[in-house]
C-alpha cells in the first residue's frame, strides 16, 4: 500500500470483544500504521464500545502530538455505535457506507477476535493497490500458502465443505469465498446495491463475493494464516450455517436456471 495513493479504512465489527480489540488495534498500528480503523460496536454488554472510544481518544492524542514529519503515518481510530446486536452483515454495510461517505479508496473487513493477523494486512493492501486494481482481494485460508492454526477438525471440514459447495452451486471459482478478511476497492462497493444485502455470517461473505463476480469484478486471493480465537466466545451458530446453506442453494438454482435459459435461447437462435 502506498499511503500517498490509497486511503484505507479497516472496518471492525464488535460484539463483546473487550479482551481482543486492544491487541488487534495495536497490531494494525504496528503492521499498517497509515490505515484508519472504524470499530462498529453493537452495544456490547462487556463494554467493548467504551474501550473502543478510549482507544480512539488515545490515538487522537497521539496524532495531535505527532511531528509534522510523521503526518499520515499513524492512522486514526473511529467508533460507530449501534443500538443492540444487529448482525455482522448490517455492521459491515454500515461501515462500508461510512467509509464511502468519507472518500476512502480501499475498505477492508477484519474480525476483532484475533483470528485475522494484522501482519497479513499489508499483503492484502499491496494486492489491492496493484495495477490494474482488482475489485476485491480475499485473504484465503484454502489456497497454497494459506493455513489455519488451532482449529478443531469439524470447523475445518465445515469451512472446506462450505467452500466446495459454493463453487459447485454458484460456479464461483474461489478457494475461500466464506472468509471475512478482505479488501474492497471503493469503486467496487459503489457499484453494488448494498441496500439489498440481507445476509449474515458466512452467507454475507459469499453474498458479497458473488455480487462482485456477477458484476464482472476481478477477485484476487492472497494466502493468510487464520488463528482460532483464544478469548471470548465464537459467534458461529447453527442458524448461521443453515442460512448460508439455504441461500447459496437458492442462488445456485437460480444461476443454473439462468444458464439453461441462455443455452436454450442460443440454440434456438442458431437454427
Amino acid at each position: 500500500m502506498d499511503p500517498q495513493v490509497d486511503r484505507v479504512l479497516v472496518v471492525v465489527p464488535t460484539y463483546d470483544e473487550a479482551l481482543t480489540l486492544p491487541t488487534l488495534l495495536a497490531g494494525i498500528r504496528e503492521h499498517a500504521p497509515g490505515v484508519d480503523v472504524l470499530v462498529v460496536d453493537d452495544a456490547s454488554p462487556d463494554g467493548t464500545g467504551d474501550i473502543a472510544e478510549a482507544l480512539a481518544a488515545q490515538r487522537a492524542a497521539d496524532l495531535a502530538a505527532a511531528d509534522l514529519a510523521s503526518e499520515g503515518s499513524l492512522g486514526a481510530v473511529h467508533v460507530l455505535h449501534r443500538q443492540g446486536k444487529q448482525g455482522l452483515g448490517t455492521a459491515y454495510i454500515a461501515g462500508f457506507r461510512w467509509g464511502l461517505e468519507r472518500g476512502y479508496d480501499v475498505v477492508c473487513e477484519m474480525d476483532a477476535d484475533g483470528s485475522h493477523r494484522p501482519g497479513d494486512l499489508p499483503r492484502l493492501l499491496a494486492a489491492s493497490s496493484a495495477q490494474p486494481h482488482p475489485a476485491l482481494v480475499l485473504g484465503s485460508r484454502w489456497v497454497p500458502g494459506g493455513s489455519v492454526v488451532n482449529w478443531p477438525r469439524h470447523r475445518e471440514v465445515l469451512s472446506r465443505g462450505g467452500n466446495t459447495y459454493v463453487r459447485l452451486a454458484l460456479g464461483l471459482r474461489l478457494g475461500d469465498a466464506t472468509g471475512g478478511f478482505r479488501a474492497y476497492r471503493a469503486e467496487t462497493l459503489r457499484g453494488l446495491d448494498l441496500g439489498s444485502v440481507a445476509s449474515q455470517g458466512y452467507c454475507f461473505q459469499v453474498d458479497m463475493a458473488w455480487r462482485v463476480a456477477q458484476a464482472g469484478g476481478r477477485v484476487v486471493e492472497v494466502p493468510i494464516t487464520f488463528v482460532e480465537r483464544t478469548a471470548g466466545e465464537s459467534k458461529m451458530s447453527r442458524g448461521i450455517v443453515q442460512e448460508a446453506l439455504l441461500k447459496v442453494t437458492v442462488w445456485g438454482v437460480a444461476h443454473r436456471a439462468q444458464q439453461l435459459r441462455r443455452l436454450v435461447t442460443g440454440r434456438r437462435r442458431s437454427r
